[in-house]
């Protein structure tokens, strides 16, 4: 009965913080859903639903490569890139582009 013991009480110790974290609330998390919408053609890019924010290009290793300034939403940008992967900030969305 006591090897019992030792065995259980240890496993319901473990486990009570993990309980207590889930009854916490998620104050901080965003949970709308994003309706920037971007598509990518060559070398130009299509964007719709930025609401005038700037775009702001990066490459894989984190390096700005460059800003675009979006004045209305649901406009094609040219952008002169060289072949590769990229990513596109719009405010809080981040989205990971391919140019071929």
């Amino acid at each position: 009965m006591k090897k019992i013991l030792f065995i259980i009480l240890p496993l319901v110790l473990a486990f009570t913080p993990a309980i207590a974290m889930d009854l916490t609330d998620n104050e901080g998390i965003e949970t709308s859903i994003s309706s920037v919408n971007i598509s990518v053609s060559g070398n130009s890019v299509r964007v719709s639903g930025t609401n005038g924010e700037d775009i702001e290009v990066f490459n894989l290793t984190g390096t700005k490569v460059t800003t675009i300034k979006t004045d209305t939403s649901g406009k094609t940008y040219t952008v002169n890139l060289t072949k590769g992967c990229y990513l596109l900030k719009i405010g809080k969305v981040v989205r990971k582009i391919s140019i071929r």
